[in-house]
């Protein structure tokens, strides 16, 4: 009788030991993600575009701005956000096509973004016309 329960006391401690090597082990926070809000495609020469954000997209602690096809010349980013605040940015930055801005941190806690301007140019002699993407940080 004691050799059946040493062995089903062994059986037992095997099957708890094998229990805790198959349980997954929690995973570290990922670190911040990125969703794109929108993008515009740009006109040649001196232009503003703005990219509306509804709030469905939530509350964002950073943008950034990426551009794609063309290079443009960004003269200046104003973040317009929900409890009706605007932050202008004085961005002068000559992003080539692919190029992107800085991260660039919203003042105080995560925000609300209702839209967001953007004054650029665009030299650009061919036929593609650039696109501005506006992407937030959760």
């Amino acid at each position: 009788m004691k050799i059946q329960q040493a062995f089903q006391l062994l059986c037992f401690f095997a099957l708890a030991l094998a229990a805790t090597a198959f349980t997954p082990t929690p995973q570290p926070a990922q670190g911040p993600r990125w969703e794109l809000l929108g993008s515009r495609k740009v006109n040649y020469g001196l232009d503003r575009d703005a990219i509306e954000v509804t709030r469905q997209e939530g509350v964002f602690s950073a943008i950034k701005i990426q551009v794609k096809r063309s290079a443009i010349n960004l003269h200046k980013i104003a973040v317009h956000y929900g409890n009706g605040e605007v932050q202008e940015i004085e961005a002068r930055h000559n992003l080539p096509a692919g190029g992107e801005t800085r991260v660039i941190d919203l003042p105080g806690n995560k925000r609300v973004i209702r839209k967001v301007v953007f004054w650029y140019d665009t030299k650009n002699v061919a036929a593609r016309k650039g696109v501005i993407e506006l992407w937030g940080r959760h």
